[in-house]
């Protein structure tokens, strides 16, 4: 995985953009994200939650960041830990 790669979630439909790529297996639904799908996997449940187009997720460390290009109904995991919505920086005040 390296950035700029684009990455399909074989449980839904779920499209993304690497881009910071670190080690460990990224997740969407519970399946392996993947540039090619060769077959569809059943949603895991425990692992539902969606993705939103133009945003940002990120692992706790930072080492991993990846954009919604098509949102899903998967949410996004590294090693088994949820990704989360990376916040926006807040601009500097113009006073």
């Amino acid at each position: 995985m390296k950035p700029g790669a684009r990455l399909k979630s074989a449980a839904c439909d779920g499209e993304f953009v690497v881009i910071r790529a670190g080690g460990g297996t990224l997740t969407c639904g519970g399946a392996p994200l993947a540039e090619t799908v060769a077959e569809a996997v059943p949603l895991d449940p425990a692992h539902a939650g969606g993705t939103v187009m133009g945003k940002r997720y990120v692992d706790a460390a930072g080492t991993v960041e990846l954009l919604c290009v098509k949102p899903g109904q998967g949410a996004l995991a590294l090693g088994g830990v949820s990704l989360v919505l990376k916040e926006a920086k807040p601009l500097p005040a113009s006073d």
